[in-house]
């Protein structure tokens, strides 16, 4: 091989490892466009904190009664429940289904006059035969010392009204709520014999008619959340009545207040107030003790204050 041959290989030689070097460079180059600045972002990127869990404020709640419900009137959500479809007897919450029926078809300024069989009802009772009261005087009276004597004049009216039985004055009521489980015997919800009550429902059905009649007769609600209430008949008689809730003083915002109370039902409670800025919330307890219901009431309202709060309760 002579000289001229030995340079070309040296000269091919040298290409070839300039070559193989230049590819290695820009190999190396590509990979560092390609995955440094990828590395980069990835490493650079804040890290996100997982969320603490929200406590649920309904959790291990210890009640007496045998249903219960948490009904947010604003957004239609069941908050808590305990058996709250199941049908029970209402004792006097009936009487919430009675005023609602009435104020469907009487004005409120129509004059509701005391009958003899009204009168003859077991107490809670007050007024005397022939007395005349405005419907509004007569429901605010009645519901906030629920008074049986007041719900029988005011069913038998709205009957007269709508010429149809006491009964299916107050079908129609419930049915015009879609209250599913609900229907009354009689107006004031005295038990009827040792195995019938005056009326039955489920604690959502009554979440709902307390807050359907807060909403269509807030006045008459409202007479519900003072310790007392005030009216006078047409004749110019002054009553003044007592609450049978205890608790009005003590529970926030309060909308409407209805106890209940008779052997077959036990004690009931059904509850109305604002959670803040205007947001109602429904609270129904049935089947509790004559005293109990009034500590369940409170522990669900408590319990639901701290929902909105996302806090347990203590």
């Amino acid at each position: 091989m002579d000289s001229s041959e030995l340079q070309k290989l040296a000269q091919h030689s040298r290409f070839m490892r300039e070559a193989g070097f230049a590819l290695i460079v820009s190999s190396l180059l590509l990979a560092f466009f390609l995955f440094v600045p990828i590395s980069f972002k990835q490493a650079s990127a804040p890290a996100v904190a997982a969320e603490p869990a929200v406590p649920d404020a309904f959790a291990d709640l210890s009640l007496e009664a045998k249903a219960a419900v948490v009904y947010d009137l604003s957004t239609k959500q069941v908050l808590y429940a305990k058996s709250a479809d199941a049908q029970l007897p209402l004792a006097s919450l009936t009487k919430l289904l009675t005023v609602y029926a009435a104020l469907t078809t009487l004005a409120p300024d129509t004059p509701i006059t005391i009958d003899a069989e009204a009168t003859r009802l077991e107490a809670p009772h007050l007024f005397n035969v022939g007395q005349t009261f405005s419907l509004t005087d007569l429901a605010r009276l009645t519901l906030t010392a629920s008074l049986n004597d007041g719900a029988a004049a005011i069913a038998r009216a709205t009957a007269l009204r709508e010429n149809r039985s006491e009964n299916a004055a107050l079908a129609g009521a419930a049915a015009a709520l879609d209250l599913s489980q609900t229907y009354a015997v009689n107006g004031s919800g005295l038990d009827e014999s040792s195995a019938l009550s005056g009326g039955y429902g489920s604690a959502l059905d009554l979440a709902r008619l307390a807050g359907a009649l807060v909403a269509r007769a807030p006045d008459i609600a409202a007479a519900t959340t003072h310790s007392s209430a005030h009216a006078t008949s047409a004749g110019g008689t002054s009553y003044t009545v007592k609450n049978t809730d205890p608790i009005v003083g003590t529970l926030p915002r309060l909308l409407l207040s209805k106890t209940g109370y008779t052997e077959l039902a036990g004690g009931n409670l059904a509850l109305v107030f604002d959670s803040g800025m205007n947001h109602p919330i429904a609270v129904v307890v049935l089947g509790s003790s004559k005293t109990s219901r009034f500590t369940d009431g409170e522990t669900l309202v408590e319990a639901t204050l701290a929902h909105f709060a996302g806090v347990t309760p203590l």
